[in-house]
């Protein structure tokens, strides 16, 4: 099989799984959901002041619970099924790849219906043309976010308590994808160019495909 072959087998096989576990659009996302209803009420914010804080609300949790999707691969990478991945001669890459993949389908989605949730509840204050700029930067942060999940899950294979350090890896890695998605919509309110932010953000994403295919091979040597 070629590579891209493989990585697509891998991604159609996570997301088959996925569909019957319902992890992420069953169990993360409800919470996400009534995170969202709470935070306001946590913080005893007036009605008036609840729209102003939307879409800083939408990425913190956004973040906080998308690391949980992201991760949520390291759990059924079992130690069998790396070695049947490497008996069938899949490429360490492609299984990155695939994972990414999958990854970023799901993560796509779950940050586009907390999106929608987020503007349900909170009606947020967004300038002309910020929707669009949210969408676009949703998906270049579900993309950068499943990346580093699954690289963040790789570098942990073998440890004992693998999720808990994989999170401790993804939480201060994740930074740039926050700074480069909350700044672009400030941008637009402060009528400056959001240019800037969403080249941190497709480089952000695109370095973490050049280190994850990279570091796949040693990574996986490693663990044997």
């Amino acid at each position: 099989m070629t590579f891209w072959r493989q990585a697509l087998e891998i991604a159609r096989v996570d997301l088959v799984v996925e569909r019957r576990a319902g992890e992420t659009l069953r169990i993360v996302l409800p919470f996400s959901v009534v995170a969202l209803m709470v935070f306001p009420l946590a913080l005893d914010l007036q009605l008036g002041l609840v729209s102003a804080v939307g879409v800083g609300v939408f990425w913190a949790l956004g973040i906080l619970f998308g690391m949980q999707v992201a991760l949520r691969q390291s759990a059924s990478d079992t130690p069998e099924r790396r070695d049947i991945h490497a008996l069938a001669g899949v490429e360490p890459a492609a299984r990155f790849t695939g994972r990414a993949l999958s990854g970023g389908v799901l993560m796509t989605a779950y940050l586009g219906l907390l999106l929608l949730a987020m503007a349900i509840l909170f009606d947020p204050d967004v300038p002309a043309g910020g929707w669009g700029v949210l969408v676009v930067s949703t998906i270049l942060v579900a993309v950068g976010l499943t990346e580093l999940g699954t690289l963040a899950g790789e570098v942990t294979t073998g440890l004992r308590n693998r999720t808990a350090l994989a999170s401790l890896i993804v939480a201060p890695l994740a930074l740039p994808l926050v700074i480069g998605a909350s700044q672009s919509v400030e941008a637009l309110e402060r009528e400056t160019g959001i240019l800037p932010w969403i080249l941190l953000l497709i480089a952000s994403d695109l370095a973490l495909a050049v280190a994850g295919v990279a570091l796949a091979r040693p990574l996986e040597e490693a663990t044997r």
